[in-house]
């Protein structure tokens, strides 16, 4: 269950991010609205797998799946582009994060 909410956790941390920027400095109500509620929720669900999952591990996955994920999001729907390196560096996030849940012992206490 921990990894189930950390991925809902992460999902809910990409669409707030996705939608940031049409708050237009949260000037605008409901991209505003999404926002938190994608924020709250998010952090919501990270803390509660703070509770069987150590926080290195936590941290790491959400951070690097959240970038690997808000990348393609932003390529994908808001049309800006990814070079090599860009992709380059998202295949070594999303390496890192296989290998810390594939091969580390600290995964789960």
């Amino acid at each position: 269950m921990p990894w189930f909410m950390l991925f809902v956790a992460i999902i809910a941390e990409v669409i707030g991010t996705s939608v940031l920027k049409s708050t237009e400095g949260f000037t605008r109500l409901w991209p505003s609205v999404i926002v938190v509620i994608a924020y709250e929720t998010a952090f919501i669900l990270l803390s509660l797998c703070l509770k069987k999952i150590p926080v290195g591990i936590v941290y790491a996955v959400w951070s690097g799946v959240g970038v690997a994920l808000i990348t393609l999001v932003a390529w994908i729907f808001l049309d800006q582009p990814l070079d090599a390196p860009a992709l380059a560096g998202l295949a070594l996030i999303v390496g890192g994060v296989v290998i810390i849940n594939g091969f580390s012992k600290t995964t789960t206490e």
